[in-house]
């Protein structure tokens, strides 16, 4: 696949501090790209200079094989950017409101109104299109939002944070629109902490920390790349603490720790772990109310590879 956006040895420093560090990657024609890192890793500052709105202290980026600039109009109406804050218009409605942002890109009156119904139909807004912004739940705003940011087609989609504080329906309505905007050609660079979302909708995925790629791939990829072999999580009420020095000891076994009548042993390697852990269980005499085993998450995969400290 062509690269719709090619980011080279990008650079970006705040008084002395790099907040992006020689970054360079590529955003492939018809996929949908998650952008992932903790708090302060550099996502915004990276999307920000991207899109022109930040200049940057080193580099080069390129959309759709030409420089971007911040008055390259051409390149910016092929764009579309749905950030997290919510951005519309309380005095439109939400036809109204679609139709301004389309507006903007999209002057023929006839072709306007076909790609604002487009955009209702995708986001599910329908029996919505008459309603103000403040009568709208926190779910419907989010829709609006990416209705207003995608009406006029763009061949590349910013998507930042998009179902943040939405109840599961919008959620999987969201997603589904995305899926669909993949499908009917668009490019998207996706942004979330909901590592899950990741996992269903991203075709590869860059983790960035302290303004450096730490690693990148797809799922399975990045999994691969964990210590993680298996993890197994046990609820006990029984538990003796000398049984967890014994685990925590033993050499395919990563981690081992109890809280909360929870076991969690996630184990580095071999086969038939649940087997062996259950009969060592039976043999010190503790018994077991619960006991699941599992492959490790792309959560599991980015704590191990930014770590568990909070970031603000």
């Amino acid at each position: 696949m062509s690269a719709v956006v090619e980011v080279k040895n990008l650079t970006k420093e705040y008084k002395q501090k790099k907040a992006v560090d020689d970054l360079s990657f590529e955003i492939r024609q018809g996929e949908i790209l998650g952008l992932l890192g903790p708090n302060g890793s550099g996502k915004s500052t990276t999307i920000n200079c991207i899109l022109s709105l930040l200049k940057y202290s080193a580099g080069s980026i390129k959309i759709f094989g030409e420089e971007m600039t911040p008055d390259a109009y051409k390149i910016k109406r092929d764009i579309g950017v749905i950030f997290q804050e919510v951005a519309v218009f309380e005095e439109l409605t939400v036809y109204e409101n679609i139709d301004y942002f389309c507006g903007l890109y999209v002057k023929d009156k006839q072709e306007r109104k076909k790609d604002i119904e487009d955009a209702i139909a995708l986001v599910g807004l329908d029996e919505f299109r008459k309603y103000y912004p403040k009568q709208l739940s926190g779910g419907l705003l989010r829709r609006l939002n990416i209705a207003c940011g995608i009406a006029h087609k763009p061949k590349l989609i910013f998507l930042d944070e998009p179902t943040v504080a939405v109840d599961p329906q919008s959620r999987n309505n969201i997603l589904d629109g995305i899926r669909k905007l993949r499908d009917d050609g668009a490019t998207i660079c996706y942004t979330t902490h909901y590592m899950e979302e990741v996992e269903i909708l991203c075709d590869r995925i860059i983790i960035l920390d302290r303004g450096k790629i730490i690693a990148q791939g797809t799922s399975d990829e990045l999994k691969a790349l964990a210590k993680i072999e298996e993890k197994v999580t046990i609820e006990t009420k029984h538990f003796k603490p000398e049984f967890l020095e014994k685990l925590q000891a033993a050499p395919n076994v990563d981690k081992a720790e109890y809280a909360g009548h929870q076991l969690v042993i996630t184990y580095k390697s071999g086969k038939n772990n649940v087997a062996k852990l259950i009969e060592e269980l039976s043999a010190a005499g503790i018994t077991c109310n619960k006991i699941f085993s599992e492959r490790p998450t792309l959560n599991d995969v980015f704590l191990e590879l930014t770590g568990k400290e909070l970031r603000d």
